[in-house]
């Protein structure tokens, strides 16, 4: 049932802030473990192995839910959606606070992935039902600086804030996580309003969406791309503070310096997905691919000045992908708002393997060598295959609406 208010084009701004803070929570949520990888390691006794398994675990369970993820939120509207998401990723976090050995927070972090497609898909689902045009790009430019925001938010404070603030517990800081995530669900679910799409289709099973939707090429080529993305963002930003500290960072600054490139990136997901012509998408990505190769390999052999450059240029870079190739699939005709949910469950049904494999990968690397430095060449080597890829996207110009 369509219950938006009277004068939805004022309104969509006020569901734009509310989605913006589902994000927040989602990117807190969904970062708040990688500045806590040195605590935990210790307290539970855990390998990089495991703790490579626990950091995509979420990831994992995300790839099963996000199967009927969306038909679910094309059938349930996105206010009821987005609260059960909300409440999901709440009762991850809390979890975390009873976990006591590899099993139990295993569990807890994989909660987190029943949350997350709600969420992530969700959000640009509401995106495009409340704005069209060129402000859409605008819209899903400042809904995805959320999870950075979030993300930022976990990397800096939680070493340098919270846990002192909080006994150096990290199970403290878990359970004040959740009940922030709680209660941005609860403000949600008091403002939000659905909006029916302006036609009604009904909604496919994920089987049959695949069947119809994989013989597009476009679609073919950013599932692709997707899968490649969240591998490497993953692997990287769950890794990164650890990474740091190896190199002899202390907790506090190791997470500072890991949420520069989320910092970096806040700019270029505004400016870019609204400024960057439809026809240009693909070389740009293409590019993009590229600049992130460098960024990975001085990350791992650089210091100084020459690192902090890295960082903020990964960034700058990776951070792109994701707005850009949402954009990609609202425009492609044969998807439209109408399957927008179902369309986008498939995307992070199939991104999502990245997002587990990436960090599992890194950590099964590092137990075999002993070093970060091999699994951020191999990371780096997949921007090999985003470029060329990238390359064969076929776009178009949108309406200037």
């Amino acid at each position: 049932m369509d219950n938006s208010p009277l004068n939805p084009n004022r309104y969509r701004w006020v569901m734009l802030a509310l989605l913006w803070l589902l994000y927040v929570s989602f990117g807190l949520i969904q970062r708040s473990l990688a500045p806590l990888v040195t605590p935990i390691l210790a307290d539970l006794q855990l390998s990089f192995t495991q703790m490579g398994f626990i950091l995509g675990s979420w990831q994992f369970t995300y790839i099963v839910v996000a199967i009927f993820a969306g038909t679910l939120i094309d059938r349930w509207g996105i206010r009821k959606s987005l609260l059960a998401g909300a409440i999901a990723l709440g009762l991850s976090s809390v979890l975390r606070y009873f976990a006591h050995d590899f099993g139990t927070l295993l569990f807890a972090v994989a909660i987190a992935g029943v949350g997350g497609p709600m969420v992530s898909i969700g959000c640009p689902k509401a995106i495009s039902l409340w704005f069209e045009g060129r402000s859409r790009g605008t819209a899903v430019g400042i809904y995805l600086t959320g999870p950075w925001i979030g993300g930022i938010f976990a990397l800096t404070l939680t070493n340098s804030l919270v846990m002192p603030l909080l006994g150096q517990s990290w199970r403290l800081t878990f359970l004040i996580y959740g009940l922030l995530t709680f209660a941005t669900g609860l403000l949600w679910w008091i403002l939000a309003r659905d909006k029916a799409p302006s036609s009604s289709v009904e909604a496919p099973g994920m089987i049959d969406l695949f069947l119809r939707f994989i013989g597009v090429g476009n679609v073919r080529i950013v599932l692709c791309l997707g899968l490649l993305t969240f591998a490497i963002i993953h692997a990287m930003t769950n890794w990164l503070p650890k990474i740091l500290e190896n190199d002899g960072f202390s907790p506090a600054l190791a997470g500072a310096a890991a949420a520069i490139p989320l910092a970096a990136g806040i700019p270029a997901i505004l400016t870019l997905p609204r400024l960057i012509p439809p026809a240009w998408r693909g070389r740009f990505l293409a590019l993009c691919s590229l600049l992130t190769l460098v960024m990975l390999t001085l990350i791992v052999t650089a210091s100084g000045a020459l690192l902090i450059a890295a960082l903020i240029g990964f960034g700058i870079t990776i951070s792109p992908f994701y707005a850009i190739l949402t954009l990609i699939l609202m425009d492609t005709p044969e998807v439209g708002s109408a399957h927008m949910g179902s369309i986008g469950g498939m995307f992070f049904c199939i991104s999502e393997i990245g997002g587990f494999a990436g960090p599992l990968i890194m950590g099964a690397i590092v137990d075999a060598t002993g070093s970060f430095q091999t699994g951020t060449f191999f990371f780096a080597a997949l921007c090999l295959t985003s470029f060329i890829l990238a390359f064969c996207l076929k776009t178009r110009p949108a309406s200037p609406t």
